[in-house]
């Protein structure tokens, strides 16, 4: 059983298979329609969240499957003093995969290492943020058609970007090989959010 708590924690090629799935997905959506019949997501949000919980959760009913959980730790027994590593236990006895939110950094390792289902880290602070990093991977790669060669420019408060955190962590460059290099170039485009494609790809590697 695996988990995704930190973008490094796939390598480069299973990156790729990651984005190359979210594409196909893209293309071919009804191809994968039922892949997860049967199957049960877990959405554990211990503080509030839009587009990702909602990405995660259109995600599942996308591929067929259904969708538990709660959108805020006062609506679940963590209100009543229940640790994570316990939601995470009873949880397990539910669901095929658990997607948590938490204010904490490092919450999710503690999930992760209780449940007995594949966690997926959807935010622990300021921490990590991996399926955002996989987002803008892949709305850069639809914008640019590449990943190699490219210079990313991030704008804002950056003293504590999850964005900044993921990005500086590996060499995306690796990712089309033949052109090499790192992030190192590139032109002003509007970035989109296909949220909820990357979901489904992370979905998918882990239940099907």
């Amino acid at each position: 059983m695996r988990s995704l708590i930190d973008i490094v924690d796939f390598s480069v090629e299973e990156l790729q298979q990651l984005l190359d799935t979210a594409c196909d997905i893209i293309a071919n959506p009804k191809k994968y329609s039922e892949v997860c019949h049967g199957k049960k997501l877990a959405t554990l949000f211990f503080e509030p969240s839009t587009r990702t919980r909602l990405s995660f959760e259109a995600a599942m009913y996308e591929l067929g499957g259904n969708v538990i959980g709660f959108s805020e730790a006062s609506s679940s027994s963590a209100a009543k003093g229940e640790s994570v590593a316990d939601t995470a236990k009873v949880i397990s006895c539910y669901a095929d995969i658990i997607a948590m939110r938490h204010p904490k950094e490092g919450a999710p390792v503690v999930a992760a290492r209780h449940a007995g289902i594949p966690i997926i880290n959807a935010g622990d602070g300021s921490h990590n943020h991996p399926t955002q990093t996989l987002a803008d991977l892949l709305t850069i790669l639809r914008k640019k058609n590449r990943l190699n060669n490219l210079t990313i420019g991030m704008c804002g408060d950056l003293s504590a970007s999850v964005i900044k955190r993921n990005f500086g962590e590996k060499d995306f460059g690796n990712l089309f090989p033949g052109h090499g290099g790192v992030l190192d170039r590139i032109d002003s485009f509007l970035f989109t959010m296909p949220a909820a494609y990357v979901m489904l790809s992370v979905i998918l590697a882990f239940i099907r």
